[in-house]
């Protein structure tokens, strides 16, 4: 499973970004990034999600300022994105639910 990490924040709230394997059952990987008071908050509202197989084992892919940027302008502070860039092209960043829609919805 890919790496994650975390950006403590001024304020006491982190950013956390996590790679995890696509909900859809496809073979790409997304990132996914929270901000939340703490770690374990963050955790818990992506297992909320229905993400129950959530671990952050240290830190060795913490946001980039970029994505701590795009999460803080959110208003749900859940994005994600595909980690691999298709072609070298940088993808949008997609609120969370667009991730766990059912495949058959629009």
């Amino acid at each position: 499973m890919p790496g994650g990490g975390f950006s403590k924040l001024p304020g006491g709230s982190v950013v956390v970004a996590i790679g995890l394997p696509d909900p859809a059952g496809s073979d790409r990987t997304v990132r996914v990034l929270v901000h939340a008071a703490n770690r374990a908050r963050a955790l818990t509202r992506l297992r909320n999600l229905g993400l129950r197989a959530v671990y952050l084992r240290g830190n060795t892919e913490p946001p980039t300022p970029d994505e701590i940027t795009a999460v803080l302008h959110h208003p749900d502070g859940l994005l994600w994105r595909t980690h691999e860039g298709i072609a070298g092209q940088q993808e949008l960043w997609h609120p969370i639910r667009a991730l766990l829609r059912p495949a058959g919805s629009a």
